[in-house]
């Protein structure tokens, strides 16, 4: 299971793997999400956002657990590996979800993905906008990243300066709608 941490949820592929039956997959996964050690972030969704993905994603929060699980144990196979990506989505993800949890409030977090393959890594939900943001393993990156949150402006509904959310060490803009975010200020 930790291997399929920023993914989007297919118990039965999780049931195979684990040669269980999905009723004891889902149980377990249950489990998991009780003790705290799994989340799910759902997709975003409403009557404008007509062609999104309606399955959620699982996370793990600690991604010390997951690369113990899966056998990760070092520095350089967590940068160039190819599970690397989930690894920083994993983690950003938790470190924006604690963030929440320990100011007390709740997160409304969700992601976009539609039958087009169309992506948005993460949407904050605040007052009625949208904040959309990428997750991005690179010290650079450009407006093409961030040209997804177009689909946000094109429903109509009321969206927020976006972030591309990567390894720079400061804190700069592509433009001013879109800023880059560093890893270290989440």
């Amino acid at each position: 299971t930790a291997c399929r941490t920023a993914q989007l949820l297919n118990i039965a592929e999780i049931a195979r793997d684990s040669q269980i039956d999905q009723k004891t997959a889902n149980r377990w996964l249950d489990i998991l999400e009780m003790l705290g050690i799994i989340y799910y972030i759902y997709p975003y969704s409403n009557n404008l956002l007509k062609r999104t993905v309606k399955r959620q994603k699982m996370y793990f929060y600690d991604t010390g657990l997951v690369t113990y699980l899966t056998k990760w144990s070092n520095a350089e196979t967590l940068m160039t590996g190819a599970f690397s990506g989930a690894i920083l989505e994993t983690f950003v993800m938790s470190e924006i979800m604690k963030s929440y949890y320990n100011a007390g409030k709740e997160p409304y977090v969700y992601y976009y993905r539609d039958v087009d393959m169309r992506e948005i890594d993460i949407i904050i939900e605040k007052d009625g906008t949208l904040y959309p943001a990428e997750i991005k393993k690179a010290m650079s990156v450009n407006k093409n990243v961030a040209k997804s949150f177009n689909i946000i402006a094109k429903s109509g509904l009321k969206q927020g300066t976006g972030g591309i959310i990567n390894i720079s060490s400061k804190l700069s803009a592509i433009d001013k709608d879109t800023l880059i975010i560093p890893i270290g200020l989440i």
